[in-house]
């Protein structure tokens, strides 16, 4: 069961008393971002006359929204809402039972529950709030990728067999199941490998690969004969198959192929794939596609996720549809780089597109070429920025869901600090104040 109403938690006596700067980011917020609706959606992820009545789903969508516009883990934004009255403000977190509000890992367990579509959800909410405003106009598309990094250390494919040992070895403890390998020859093998700086990588992946082998054989009649919940089978039988294709990529590997495709570069994070930008540094970057659009004062459009890196020419014509159909209108100028140059992409651009500048200054007539350069020149900046300060450069969960879920988050949060830059700075038009409430 869920709360699906939202109930205010403070009296005005309390605001008056602790809430002592009413333009505070997080006060102006609290006033823009539209909870009822947001909770009204989300109220259809749990059934209304079953099981314990959950946390506040209020509660929850602030917490997630803070946690991003602050930066901070799970552990860190418990500790923070119990220390930060503004925090509580926002949150709606009263002060009664406030230090035993909320574990940290109900935060992922909520997150799990309400999934991509719930937190697409709250996303949505908050950028058609600013959209009617009129805070977000979309007059323009600016377009560009970049990598969203996985939380992985650096991979190697000696790494990633001890790694699987590793995997099997909890398996086999979860289970209580004797290890089926020499697990004190293992153990020397890395002490060894880490010790020989200047060995021949290829003459140890053979090595573990020898003991990696007849182990995934033995592990795969356990997984088959293993009797257990439905989930915990499952969870088995997925992991059986990351390790499986992990062999087929290291026989390849020593056998002397160079590409491989859909290559595993972590057993934790199995989505992730090496992905080159052509950048001199990093020359390559281990995670998923990110394709962005932005307008032209820098709000967060689009944000879509993909495996791998599949190539700008073939997102183009999706990406321009999906910008069209969330600003309901058609932008006047579409901004990209070479990347996106095809001449199909050029012919396939809507009419109702005045303007469509790839990279090359005579795309567009001569007045409409410095601003073009201009915002082409301001992409890189957002990007930038979406990167170093707003969360996308590197996602703390896994999977393509997790990094997608990341992603609408730090969009959310990255849309909620442009509009709040803006404000601080007087350029908020008054018919838009006004619809937000804030006139």
């Amino acid at each position: 069961m869920i709360r699906d109403k939202f109930e205010e938690a403070f009296s005005p006596e309390w605001v008056e008393r602790n809430i002592t700067y009413p333009a505070h980011e997080l006060v102006v917020l609290r006033k823009i971002i539209p909870w009822e609706k947001i909770v009204g959606r989300l109220a259809g992820f749990y059934d209304k006359n079953r099981g314990a009545e959950g946390k506040s789903l209020r509660i929850m969508v602030a917490l997630l929204i803070v946690s991003r516009l602050r930066g901070l883990s799970d552990r860190e934004l418990v500790r923070e809402v119990m220390e930060n009255r503004y925090i509580q403000y926002f949150c709606n977190v009263a002060d009664e039972g406030l230090r035993t509000f909320l574990h940290p890992s109900s935060l992922c367990v909520f997150r799990r529950r309400v999934g991509e579509e719930g937190i697409a959800a709250v996303e949505e909410e908050v950028f058609g709030t600013l959209r009617r405003a009129g805070v977000i106009r979309g007059d323009d598309a600016l377009t560009d990728s970049t990598v969203l990094e996985s939380d992985i250390i650096y991979p190697n494919d000696v790494q990633l067999i001890h790694k699987a040992f590793r995997k099997m070895r909890a398996f086999a403890k979860m289970h209580g199941i004797p290890l089926w390998w020499d697990d004190r020859e293992l153990r020397r093998l890395w002490r060894e490998f880490g010790l020989d700086k200047k060995g021949s990588r290829e003459k140890w992946l053979t090595v573990f690969n020898g003991m990696f082998v007849p182990a995934l054989k033995i592990f795969q009649e356990k997984v088959g004969s293993l009797r257990t919940s439905g989930r915990r089978k499952k969870k088995a039988v997925r992991m059986l198959g990351i390790l499986n294709l992990l062999e087929e990529q290291t026989l390849l590997k020593l056998a002397g192929e160079r590409h491989i495709n859909d290559r595993i570069v972590s057993l934790d994070d199995p989505d992730a794939r090496p992905i080159k930008k052509g950048k001199s540094h990093p020359e390559c970057e281990f995670g998923t596609k990110v394709q962005m659009t932005f307008d032209r004062d820098g709000f967060l459009i689009t944000v879509e996720n993909f495996i791998g890196n599949p190539s700008d020419k073939i997102l183009y014509g999706d990406t321009l549809d999906l910008f069209i159909n969330r600003m309901k209108k058609y932008p006047d100028t579409v901004v990209t780089d070479l990347g996106y140059r095809s001449l199909k992409n050029l012919q396939n651009t809507p009419s109702e597109i005045g303007h469509v500048f790839m990279g090359r200054s005579d795309d567009v007539a001569e007045d409409k070429q410095d601003f073009c350069c201009g915002a082409r020149s301001a992409t890189e900046g957002f990007i930038a920025v979406a990167k170093n300060l707003r969360g996308f450069g590197r996602s703390l969960w896994h999977g393509l869901k997790g990094h997608r879920i990341w992603s609408l988050l730090c969009q959310t949060a990255s849309n909620l600090k442009k509009f709040l830059q803006l404000w601080f700075a007087d350029k908020i038009e008054e018919e838009s104040m006004t619809k937000l409430g804030l006139a």
